[in-house]
């Protein structure tokens, strides 16, 4: 019966290594046969310097506060975060699991129960949004040049992960003083993370990236990291 029992925990356990090193494995096979990795010659002007930041698991989309395209300003409302920086030029914006952004702050929060969780998918996403100084953005950003074409379908990406009506802010949550949360459309999951959400506007933009980006590096793998 013992012996039994070890066998199949053993098969159990050996399938579920093999289920990861195959998750793992097509991320980073795919990271070489990029999306719109062919740039057609005369391609349009970078109108618009924006970043991907990276803290070595997650990925937010760094963009001016103000441009010709949009202000952020009207969709995030100062009122909605606790202190701003007064001089921010730019806003930081991700998207994630609920429970996971609002119960982990720091990584010394997350518990083997919220990563599964936020894994195994059923719970509602947000949007978190930070205004930053041009000082803030530091290690771990990459540059994203980009025609004021390609930035509208970046913003329209965000856009549509927001639920109908004025941006919906989540009363209370907050990080520090210059972020706030809001309600956004989809759900987390193994095959739906922060990262495929921002690899997916960039390929939606034209940007080249990987065509699947469940990790931070098969996204800012094709991109330059930004100079001090």
């Amino acid at each position: 019966m013992l012996k039994r029992w070890l066998r199949n925990t053993a098969f159990t356990l050996l399938g579920l290594a093999s289920l990861v090193g195959l998750y793992v494995a097509v991320a980073c096979a795919l990271v070489f046969w990029p999306a719109n990795g062919a740039k057609p010659a005369g391609d349009a002007p970078a109108d618009v310097q924006a970043w991907v930041l990276s803290n070595g698991v997650h990925t937010d989309y760094v963009f001016p506060v103000r441009s010709a395209t949009i202000d952020w300003l009207q969709v995030f409302p100062l009122k909605d975060f606790k202190a701003p920086p007064p001089d921010a030029e730019y806003i930081a914006i991700g998207w994630g699991d609920r429970e996971f952004y609002l119960n982990t702050p720091t990584w010394g929060d997350l518990t083997v129960s919220r990563a599964f969780g936020a894994l195994s998918g059923g719970n509602r996403s947000l949007l978190h949004v930070s205004y930053l100084r041009r000082g803030q953005l530091g290690r771990g950003a990459f540059e994203l040049p980009l025609s004021q074409a390609r930035y509208a379908q970046l913003v329209g990406h965000v856009r549509a992960s927001l639920p109908p009506g004025p941006a919906q802010a989540i009363a209370g949550a907050h990080y520090d003083s210059q972020d706030a949360f809001y309600e956004a459309e989809g759900a987390y999951n193994l095959f739906e993370t922060c990262n495929t959400w921002i690899g997916r506007g960039l390929r939606q933009a034209g940007v080249t990236v990987s065509r699947w980006t469940p990790f931070d590096f098969t996204v800012t793998w094709h991109l330059q990291p930004a100079r001090p």
